[in-house]
């Protein structure tokens, strides 16, 4: 039933309601009642149709005892109580329509992005032509910044692509001439040739859309909630109403019992408390597309995640810079970003804002050259850096270990030579998002039993994430196809969500019970096919989500079983006598009443899983996160200066200590203690008492402790640098240090900072 045929419904039977009683008031009864008797028979006409669309569906609504209600009110001349029987069922009707009304999106987004036309080289001058015209073996061209056309291989030179929308990978890929390239990825560096491989029809893209089509296609209808009563609702009313019959001989006590018996407390309780909860739900920043969609993500048991832009941020970072014997390292990082500052990549902007987080002043460079593939070659302070791909055949037994520690680590590695010599290496990574943790467990005191991590990315790289989350199951280097199929198994054992991002993720997204998207940050498509989007880039948002849909659920089936509970009384009535239809009916208007304004319960706000602070907790949280954004680069400074250990000269090193322990005491320490005085006292109100911060209290107490060591160390080194005797201790107190506060800024960031409403990701 459309919205405006439901509202028309209503008003038409509202109307004729209060025309009717108009009528009695001046006392035209006979007038009143052909009024009530038409918007009797009015509402029957859908009533009617309602039962005979469930019926071809193979199901048995409970609208059947309002059809008979309705058809027996004519029979027996009880026309006020069928008039006020279509007021409650188009109440209900119209209601429901409003909440369950479920978003449908042909996925336009996805369409619209797949390539129109391509660069076909003629008479050796490239032509654009439609798509459908490229043949296997036509030569293209593709330029920086458009899209591959169609599958092909790379003819001349290597080719930089953005695989981001098919496979999830937030880095560019290379490739070589001759390796084969699918369509939908962005040429993320220079203009290459392409030789065609495939036609548009039979190529990449073109699959995924048919993928999204189809699963969009295979989406079942959601049932209503009253049907479910049905199967012993029904078969009990009619039992009911033929008794009273049979044993008083009154037809009128059977209409009694149909009309008390018409499910207006099921046709209204559900929509209100699921209206309620998208309300709710809108609040938190979360767009759910319908009442179904909410009482799914109540439901759901199985959590599926992509990992780029989902659970990571999406973007690389840096995350260490190990620079060559003989070299310092911010000399190493503030020469790469020196020299990329003027570099398009993604991985030089990384480069650049980590040199910059770091205070870095970064020199103008002179007769920059950039290489797609290679890297950037640049004139810095009369030095040449290259900063890139590393170009030595033979590599040294220091570079074969960072390349080994890099491998292990799952990480990018950005080269950097001065002057023609190794001067250092910077490892790059998708980071973990700051509320990934925290949401994840989240989600499971909400009642989400198996997670798993669906993504395209390597598998070394999805590992290493799902260790550090505790995902129960991994699946990495997935082809959109198979992420659906993963997707369609999950969803055959138990109620399945899945969260992405990318538009690979939009077939998946529409395969699942519900499809969550990224909205911030993700693309229309994934938007288009998902049931929720969350319209700020925070994945803790779903946990919210999800409190509000278990909460709005359980009001919707308690507020239905309680009318339900009332209705077999007043069924009990009837059937004795002592409730005739138009009381009766009354009587069910009562009990809609009761059962609406229990429902609208799930308009209040409620803790959930989510803890709640005050906005003086807030201030301080982002008051901590923005200190532990000044203060994480410069803790490099502590493991950068062990690693100097037996290697740098004496007095030199004397000064590195120097600059650590002024860092330590004059920055890092008031940190720890103001956090100690003032925020953890007040997270140990928030999160339910002291106790739990003590292991953060203890973490502080093991900080001061190597701190005060370290000034140890240094009262007894003389001038001339620390004796060998104490560089053994000195080393394992820095390295220990380090390990320390590398741990705690990361177990505050989750613990309390991904707390904070306007925490970023």
């Amino acid at each position: 039933m459309g919205r405006l045929m439901a509202v028309a419904l209503l008003v038409g039977t509202v109307a004729g309601l209060l025309a009717g009683l108009a009528l009695r008031l001046t006392g035209a009864e006979a007038a009143a009642d052909i009024v009530w008797a038409l918007v009797t028979g009015v509402s029957l006409v859908p009533a009617t149709g309602w039962v005979v669309s469930a019926l071809r569906n193979g199901r048995m609504g409970v609208d059947a005892i309002a059809v008979l209600a309705l058809a027996g009110a004519l029979a027996v001349g009880e026309y006020l109580a069928g008039a006020l029987i279509g007021v409650m069922l188009a109440t209900g009707r119209a209601l429901e329509e409003h909440a369950l009304r479920r978003a449908r999106h042909d996925l336009t987004a996805l369409y619209e992005r797949a390539p129109h036309s391509a660069r076909r080289y003629q008479n050796g001058v490239p032509d654009l032509v439609p798509v459908e015209q490229v043949r296997p073996g036509d030569l293209l061209l593709v330029p920086s910044g458009e899209m591959v056309p169609v599958d092909g291989a790379v003819a001349g030179d290597l080719a930089l692509l953005d695989e981001s929308a098919l496979t999830g990978e937030s880095v560019p890929v290379e490739y070589a001439s001759g390796e084969g390239v699918r369509s939908g990825v962005v040429n993320a560096g220079a203009a290459f040739d392409l030789r065609a491989t495939r036609t548009a029809a039979d190529s990449a893209y073109a699959g995924v859309v048919r993928l999204a089509r189809q699963t969009e296609t295979d989406s079942a209808p959601v049932v209503r909630l009253a049907d479910r009563f049905a199967s012993w609702f029904l078969p009990v009313t009619l039992l009911l109403a033929a008794t009273a019959w049979l044993l008083s001989g009154q037809p009128v006590r059977a209409v009694a019992v149909l009309v008390v018996a018409t499910p207006c407390p099921l046709l209204l309780a559900a929509p209100a408390a699921i209206a309620s909860g998208l309300s709710r739900t809108a609040r938190h920043g979360v767009v759910v597309k319908g009442g179904g969609a909410l009482e799914r993500l109540g439901q759901a048991r199985t959590l599926i995640l992509d990992k780029t832009g989902t659970l990571t941020a999406g973007r690389p970072r840096v995350i260490d810079v190990v620079a060559a014997p003989g070299v310092r390292t911010d000399d190493v990082l503030r020469l790469a970003a020196a020299v990329d500052q003027m570099s398009s990549h993604v991985l030089a902007a990384a480069i650049v804002d980590a040199a910059r987080a770091r205070g870095a002043e970064l020199p103008q460079p002179a007769e920059i050259q950039e290489r797609p593939g290679t890297g950037t070659t640049g004139v810095v302070d009369g030095h040449l850096i290259e900063v890139g791909k590393a170009t030595t055949s033979s590599p040294s037994e220091w570079e074969r270990i960072q390349r080994a520690r890099a491998a292990l680590d799952g990480a990018m590695t950005v080269w950097v030579t001065l002057d023609g010599r190794a001067a250092g290496v910077i490892l790059l990574r998708d980071a973990i998002r700051a509320d990934a943790a925290r949401t994840l467990r989240r989600l499971r005191a909400a009642g989400i039993e198996r997670v798993v991590m669906l993504t395209g990315d390597r598998a070394e790289v999805a590992e290493s994430v799902g260790v550090v989350l505790g995902i129960d199951r991994v699946l990495a280097e997935q082809t959109p196809a198979a992420k659906v199929e993963a997707v369609r198994r999950e969803a055959a054992d138990a109620v399945t969500v899945m969260v992405g991002d990318g538009i690979n993720d939009a077939p998946a997204l529409a395969a699942a019970d519900v499809g969550v998207a990224m909205g911030a940050r993700g693309s229309a498509a994934s938007t288009q096919a998902a049931d929720v989007v969350l319209t700020t880039d925070r994945l803790d948002r779903l946990a919210d989500a999800m409190d509000v849909a278990r909460r709005s659920r359980h009001i919707a089936v308690q507020s239905a079983a309680t009318g339900m509970a009332l209705s077999l009384l007043a069924m009990v009535a009837a059937a004795a006598g002592a409730l005739p239809p138009a009381a009766g009916a009354l009587l069910q208007e009562g009990i809609d009443i009761a059962v609406i304004l229990n429902a609208l319960r799930a308009l209040r706000p409620t803790r959930g899983t989510r803890p709640v602070m005050d906005s003086a907790t807030e201030s301080l949280l982002r008051r901590f996160e923005l200190e532990h954004s000044s203060l994480r680069p410069t803790l490099e400074l502590i493991r950068e200066t062990a690693d100097e250990l037996g290697r740098t000269p004496p007095t030199a090193l004397l000064d590195r200590l120097r600059e650590v322990q002024a860092f330590l005491t004059e920055r890092l320490l008031p940190h720890e203690r103001a956090e100690e005085q003032r925020l953890y006292p007040a997270m140990g109100q928030v999160l339910g008492g002291p106790e739990v911060v003590m292991t953060m209290s203890r973490a502080h107490a093991e900080i001061e402790r190597l701190v005060r060591r370290l000034g140890s160390h240094l009262a007894l080194i003389e001038a001339g640098g620390p004796r060998p005797e104490q560089l053994d201790d000195l080393r394992a107190c820095l390295y220990g240090l380090y390990a320390v506060l590398i741990l705690h800024f990361d177990q505050e960031e989750e613990a309390y900072f991904s707390l904070a409403a306007g925490s970023p990701a």
